[in-house]
């Protein structure tokens, strides 16, 4: 396990050929994903991670700067993508992770087949 994979607590499920990944909202942490989850994990490899500050994320890898907008949060997932190898996914982002799906495919929109937002929050 990477540095990234190991700050954002990534975890990888399911035995399809195909990446998922799916980002939880304010206030959350990714396993507000536990009952979906279940149903993805034939047809695709299912990538849950943690927004770094929530869940059991490790304050030491916290940084002020870089998590005081959403373009941080989106070079993490950008991190979290390049780590695992993933050269095309579907991304379901929930709240604030929507925006932030959005944030990284302007980024690198080679690495997003689709993007799914559930209740996107407004930027």
């Amino acid at each position: 396990m990477g540095i990234v994979e190991e700050a954002h607590n990534v975890k990888v499920l399911g035995s399809g050929d195909k990446f998922i990944i799916l980002a939880h909202g304010f206030g959350t942490d990714q396993s507000v994903w536990k009952h979906f989850v279940t149903h993805l994990l034939d047809d695709y490899r299912v990538i849950l991670y943690d927004n770094m500050g929530a869940g059991t994320t490790n304050p030491d890898y916290f940084d002020f700067e870089r998590h005081s907008s959403l373009e941080g949060y989106a070079y993490d997932l950008l991190a979290i993508l390049e780590e695992l190898s993933v050269h095309s996914c579907i991304f379901v982002g929930h709240s604030v992770s929507a925006m932030i799906g959005v944030v990284a495919s302007i980024a690198r929109p080679d690495l997003f087949s689709k993007l799914i937002m559930v209740s996107a929050s407004p930027r």
